[in-house]
């Protein structure tokens, strides 16, 4: 093969390697980039949430816990699912930790699961005075990533009474934040209605903060 042949070869492969370079590695991330700030900013960058002050407190898309610095669930919030996104290593930490996200990945055969199971199951009966028959499964599972923010409507039913009282204000009062703070099916047939906690318990504080009486 003659030297000119193969250096144009070379110059065709490289211009090539050049012009998809800049086509699909910068254009094109730069076009749905600006797409997405444009149609879809708050997705976007997050579904990030803000308080009165434009302080970012949290993300719709990710749970938070509501506990003391003992672990004790803080009756004047509703409660997030069980969470096994936690440090191991840190007894303290109540999960929803996004640098560790991730399920427990124990079988329905484990005893070590089952035990757990039994024991919110009580925790829960007890905290919200129901039959512990009738406590909604999200209310002692966690989820595949430990980060969901949502619970099931019957889930925040339970608790909207204990969290009204602890607020001192009217159950009607608070199941109107939780309607308010639910969202349908997608598509209007897929999957369940659940209940954004993060979004609730803003609402809840912004609408009717928490003084040292409550």
């Amino acid at each position: 093969m003659k030297l000119g042949a193969t250096i144009r070869r070379y110059s065709a492969a490289i211009r090539a390697m050049v012009v998809f370079t800049v086509i699909l590695g910068i254009a094109y991330p730069l076009l749905i980039t600006g797409i997405a700030q444009l149609a879809f900013k708050d997705k976007a960058n997050g579904s990030l949430i803000k308080d009165a002050s434009g302080k970012v407190v949290g993300s719709s898309l990710l749970c938070q816990q509501y506990v003391d610095k003992s672990g004790n669930a803080l009756p004047q919030y509703f409660q997030a699912r069980p969470s096994n996104a936690a440090n191991s290593s840190n007894s303290s930490d109540p999960g929803c930790n996004y640098s560790y996200s991730g399920g427990s990945n124990l079988g329905t055969s484990s005893a070590t699961l089952k035990g757990t199971i039994e024991g919110r199951i009580a925790s829960y009966a007890k905290a919200y005075s129901i039959d512990p028959t009738k406590v909604p499964e999200d209310a002692v599972t966690a989820s595949a990533s430990g980060l969901d923010p949502g619970i099931s409507v019957e889930n925040a039913d339970d608790q909207a009474a204990s969290v009204a009282k602890a607020r001192g204000l009217d159950t009607a009062t608070v199941d109107k934040l939780v309607k308010d703070n639910t969202t349908g099916r997608s598509l209007g047939f897929l999957g369940e209605k659940y209940v954004n906690v993060v979004t609730l318990n803003l609402a809840l504080d912004k609408a009717h903060p928490v003084t040292a009486s409550s």
